[in-house]
């Protein structure tokens, strides 16, 4: 590509030739070293690389942002986690115009779910590169031993096929998710949106005491009570998870995208001859999954160096760059990657058959959209757990409303 003249605002009061990027310990990151002298050369410019573990990254952006520090440039972070603080707090410098004004860079390209997550009172305050989507993996095999001859459709069809497979096959789960209060709100959220709820309303109030995200609760925390493995802890993550349906213990399993290869890898999987992957169900509010940026890119507002900054963005996060990575396995927010058949061929066609469902209807958030937002996770984490083990999960969702509500209320002060 052809890196453009910036236009729109910025401080270049230090303009340097050396861009300092604090990027995360993630394969995007070694992707886009391994290229650096590519961009040194056609640029001019020097990249000078901090690169972190996400705690370590964390504490240094809450020491060196809080301070207004401008010793970096460009800076990895996660839209969700800390996007709407580090915005809020003014860390992110505006890259609208910049983003606008650069032809080649084709801000339209960007998908509306994460992009979105990277907006910011109607300013683009990072540019996502980094994307997650919910699939549904399943085995195979036993579908066809009970006699199903496609995945389900619906969520209705779901739960009847986990029961039907589960009554074939004693030992073996129908279903298996994330169950840890927090760390289950993010695949709860596609099983929210798919119900015609979500954690707030249009006005900014929790809604997760709504008719929709009652019967969502109900829903998830039933499947595990009914058709989860046996004896199952209420604090299990992904990995935890994964480990059940990879050890050949369950049928279902909604999960992201991105650790795929955990379930088709022979070397951690029993299973993965037999796995396959299916859009995520529909509800009664359609097929809903999250379609999120797990990763950005931003400029530190306190930055000198604001146009060597956008230029280095202009070109990892550009379409080049978005195809290079996307074949190594990471998967972009950009339109025509997915449309391209060299940015799906690494994927398994039902896999990525099933990506298409959630770029088309995807949400772009899996959590609430707050400043703090492992507080947030906690509260309205809590019904999934009450569900899970047997309690009323409609009045969990009102004591949790109102946890939240009071949450969104001191927030807004």
């Amino acid at each position: 590509m052809t890196l453009s003249a910036c236009g729109g605002g910025g401080d270049d009061s230090g303009a340097s030739d050396t861009v300092r990027v604090t990027l995360v310990n993630h394969v995007w990151t070694e992707n886009i070293r391994k290229a650096l002298p590519e961009f040194e050369k056609q640029s001019g410019l020097k990249v000078e690389v901090t690169q972190l573990g996400e705690d370590q990254l964390s504490d240094q952006y809450n020491v060196k942002l809080n301070a207004g520090s401008s010793d970096i440039d460009v800076m990895m972070y996660r839209p969700l986690q800390e996007g709407r603080l580090f915005a809020k707090n003014k860390y992110l410098a505006d890259l609208t115009d910049k983003a606008k004004e650069s032809g080649d860079f084709d801000l339209g390209d960007f998908q509306a779910a994460p992009l979105g997550s990277t907006t910011y009172e109607e300013k683009v305050v990072g540019i996502p590169i980094i994307t997650e989507q919910q699939v549904l993996y399943y085995r195979k095999d036993l579908l066809e031993k009970s006699g199903f001859t496609a995945p389900p459709q619906t969520l209705d069809e779901l739960k009847t096929q986990a029961a039907k497979i589960q009554a074939d096959n004693p030992g073996v789960a129908g279903f298996v998710a994330r169950t840890g209060k927090a760390a289950a709100v993010t695949q709860f959220s596609s099983f929210l949106f798919s119900f015609g709820g979500d954690f707030v309303d249009e006005s900014g109030k929790s809604a997760v005491n709504s008719d929709a995200a009652k019967q969502a609760y109900a829903y998830y925390g039933g499947m595990l009570r009914e058709h989860g493995p046996a004896n199952i802890s209420t604090d299990m993550s992904w990995s935890e998870a994964m480990a059940i349906f990879t050890q050949g213990q369950a049928a279902f399993y909604p999960e992201a995208n991105s650790l795929y290869k955990n379930a088709t890898d022979p070397a951690k999987s029993k299973v993965s001859e037999t796995v396959g992957f299916a859009p995520f169900p529909t509800g009664p509010a359609g097929s809903k999954p999250y379609n999120v940026p797990s990763w950005g890119l931003a400029v530190n507002d306190a930055s000198k160096n604001q146009t060597n900054a956008w230029k280095f963005i202009e070109w990892a996060a550009g379409k080049e760059q978005t195809l290079t990575q996307q074949k190594a396995g990471v998967p972009g927010a950009r339109t025509s990657v997915w449309e391209n058949p060299e940015g799906i061929a690494t994927y398994p066609k039902d896999m990525a058959d099933a990506i298409t469902v959630s770029l088309a209807n995807g949400v772009g958030h899996d959590r609430p959209l707050v400043e703090r937002v492992a507080q947030a996770r906690e509260i309205v984490g809590q019904p999934i757990v009450d569900a899970i083990t047997g309690k009323d999960a409609a009045a969990s969702a009102d004591t949790a409303h109102e946890a939240f509500q009071k949450f969104l209320d001191d927030e807004a002060r």
